[in-house]
């Protein structure tokens, strides 16, 4: 299927959703779960080279889960799927909120820079959830 602005050839494009596909480039849990993902990959190049196979490679791990659930269940095509992924992308969220935990404890990361990121996580997975109830109706 080729893009050409608001149509994707072949199907029918409606708000955020393609033919019984949700677009997860429309989707604001996949574009600030994007955001967060960089954002990881930014604080964590500052951790200990030490840390490059431990705690950095889990939290950007995790950070990169977020928008690739999102994305991946977006092609399911019934809402019940989707929903699967969009549980698997807030595990990974809640993995991300310990692991930043963790990088605080262990003096990685300022409280300043970990309580944002932390704001972040718990701002996409308040929106998950309510995303998820919706298509659970």
């Amino acid at each position: 299927m080729k893009e050409q602005g608001a149509r994707i050839e072949g199907a029918r494009i409606e708000g955020a959703r393609i033919e019984g596909m949700h677009n997860f480039r429309q989707l604001a849990i996949w574009k600030e779960s994007m955001k967060l993902a960089k954002e990881i990959y930014i604080a964590t190049a500052e951790f200990p080279d030490s840390e490059k196979y431990g705690i950095i490679s889990q939290m950007r791990r995790c950070s990169v889960s977020i928008p690739s659930n999102i994305a991946e269940g977006s092609s399911r095509n019934s809402d019940k799927e989707f929903s699967y992924f969009l549980r698997v992308s807030l595990g990974s969220s809640f993995e991300l909120e310990t692991q930043l935990t963790l990088a605080g404890d262990l003096g990685f990361i300022s409280l300043t820079h970990q309580t944002a990121l932390n704001d972040q996580v718990v701002l996409i997975q308040k929106k998950i959830s309510n995303f998820l109830k919706t298509l659970n109706k």
